[in-house]
């Protein structure tokens, strides 16, 4: 089961990743970017298209080598602070595009995957 999740979090990393890389005006519009320079397309791109596939390399990675425990701390990792971000900036910046919604509601439930899987997959003492 986790080994699933952690391959559900590489598909839809790199997929975000892809789209990103190949749309970046659609995708960065619909998440509210209205202008952004050469140098904030550049930024643009090699967070929301590099690190991504990073993120997909990383999940993909602990899926296949069978490290369900370590893949799980990554997706903590990534998904507290992102969650807890996304709160704060939801809360001082509503309203906020849907793109942005459902992209938070999406982190919400891969963190609360993520924390149902810590707590089934700890080592029985």
């Amino acid at each position: 089961m986790v080994n699933a999740y952690l391959y559900l979090n590489a598909v839809l990393y790199a997929l975000l990743a892809l789209w990103c890389t190949l749309f970046p005006g659609t995708t960065a519009s619909a998440v509210g970017y209205q202008v952004l320079s050469r140098s904030g397309q550049s930024e643009y791109l090699v967070i929301y298209g590099g690190l991504q596939l990073g993120m997909a390399f990383l999940f993909a990675y602990f899926a296949r080598t069978r490290q369900p425990r370590n893949g799980v701390v990554l997706a903590l990792a990534f998904y507290i602070p992102i969650v807890l971000y996304r709160a704060v900036s939801m809360a001082r910046l509503w309203p906020l595009e849907p793109a942005t919604l459902l992209l938070a509601l999406l982190e919400w439930m891969l963190l609360i995957a993520a924390v149902l899987l810590w707590k089934i997959s700890r080592p029985r003492k």
